[in-house]
């Protein structure tokens, strides 16, 4: 992550939180992400060169007055003047890992060789939380490659129990085995 990410990130959420706004506050963030993400060529009008600042301002301003929080507003504004509307995702990412660490979520990807269900969303969560004593949010990530069984991404660790990762293993006691 970059030096903007942490400290604008980090930044929005210290204000979000003392004006006790920083669970709307994310709420907004991820749906201007996810439409971000759906149309990059907006973050890239925000920072097209042969437009002024002002000009810009303008777009955020007209885009997204009255649909935000007008911190958020005011955040993606900064972020325009400064020239770093780019690095809009990773002010996101600083934010929502700030919040998940304020109120002890630990994010989970879960991958799998086929959708879990929601009972096994479910019973995963609760026996992950038991361990960490922290509340899971899963994203459950299908990968046919897997073959079977489940692979766990979290606070930079990985958990891999999927029949894939068993034959890599079997595979490489077999090459080191001398007959």
């Amino acid at each position: 992550m970059t030096q903007v990410g942490n400290v604008y990130g980090q930044a929005l959420y210290s204000l979000a939180k003392d004006e006790g706004l920083s669970s709307v506050v994310l709420e907004e963030l991820k749906v201007l992400r996810e439409s971000f993400s759906e149309e990059p060529e907006f973050l890239r009008l925000l920072a097209a060169a042969n437009l002024s600042k002002d000009e810009r301002c303008k777009i955020v301003d007209d885009s997204l007055r009255g649909k935000v929080q007008p911190y958020v507003l005011n955040f993606l504004k900064i972020l325009t003047e400064k020239g770093y509307a780019r690095q809009f995702f990773e002010c996101c990412e600083m934010y929502e890992s700030q919040y998940n660490e304020d109120h002890g979520i630990l994010p989970v990807k879960a991958v799998t060789a086929i959708p879990l269900t929601k009972e096994q969303t479910e019973k995963l969560a609760k026996k992950l939380s038991g361990i960490t004593g922290k509340t899971i949010m899963i994203e459950n990530q299908v990968d046919a490659d897997c073959i079977g069984g489940v692979r766990l991404d979290f606070d930079g660790k990985r958990l891999d129990d999927t029949v894939a990762h068993r034959l890599e293993a079997i595979g490489g006691l077999l090459k080191n085995t001398v007959l």
